[in-house]
């Protein structure tokens, strides 16, 4: 039997090899500062120091309560609001331009509001986690609703369907995609939000880390934080295209995504 090799396959990890090895070899032939760009092999000690610390374990684990929480809080309220609006077009239009006034501010500049009324707890972070997530969630929500098809709609009247029997039946189904494209966008929104939450209140959390490592001067450990992030964001989108395979495996979305991961 003859192996077939996917080139495509092989591109992403001839990247990180050509990265590493640009990398490395930018930071030894120009001589770079080991403060400003640490050299590769001392970004992966720092990483092997950092999994192997005790405390890693409890740092990660704040950073992730934070951000699945506000997740979830986001999704919940996002889907259901979205929904409502998508349903009622006049009360889409008379809250729209106040859901848009509070997405625009920057929320970097809310963070020292949410920890006043919050506290330095995990509870500031939760709260900006699922801020960044909610207005990705919510869009994409009333964007599948309100794109339901016409004819479909028509077919459910003329089977005397109720307004339960068409939203499970029709609008849900059929909204089901956006709705995963937004949770999508809303998952690495909302570890930014925890991650940014730990900058300026708090004593656990990667954020935590990132400044600690900041004001030590430990540069290496910093980018092995950053690498720990980038992985735990990486596995969580990849969670969620994998609800999207398994609760809307008819979908061209994810039949295209099936197939590629079967290449």
């Amino acid at each position: 039997m003859i192996w077939k090799i996917d080139r495509t396959r092989l591109i992403t990890p001839a990247l990180i090899v050509s990265f590493v090895l640009l990398w490395h070899f930018y930071v030894t032939w120009f001589g770079v500062s080991k403060f400003i760009i640490p050299p590769p092999l001392e970004v992966w000690d720092a990483l092997v120091d950092l999994l192997t610390t005790p405390s890693t374990l409890r740092h990660t684990w704040a950073t992730l309560y934070e951000t699945i929480v506000g997740f979830v809080f986001a999704s919940v309220v996002g889907v259901a609001l979205g929904t409502v609006l998508g349903k009622t077009p006049w009360l889409e239009r008379a809250i729209n331009p106040f859901i848009v006034a509070t997405q625009v501010v920057p929320k970097v500049a809310l963070v020292p509001l949410f920890i006043l009324w919050f506290g330095f707890g995990p509870e500031s972070k939760v709260v900006v986690a699922a801020v960044l997530a909610f207005f990705p969630i919510l869009t994409n929500t009333v964007l599948g609703v309100k794109s339901v098809d016409s004819g479909h709609r028509d077919v459910m009247t003329v089977l005397n369907a109720n307004r339960w029997q068409n939203f499970l039946s029709l609008e849900l189904p059929s909204s089901l995609p956006a709705v995963l494209a937004g949770m999508e966008v809303g998952i690495v929104l909302s570890i930014i939000g925890a991650v940014v939450g730990e900058y300026l209140g708090g004593a656990t959390g990667l954020g935590y880390l990132l400044v600690a490592s900041m004001n030590n001067y430990k540069v290496g450990m910093l980018f092995a934080v950053i690498l720990l992030l980038t992985v735990i964001g990486f596995v969580l989108y990849l969670f969620i295209g994998g609800l999207r395979r398994l609760v809307i495996p008819w979908h061209e979305s994810a039949a295209i995504n099936s197939r590629a991961a079967m290449v």
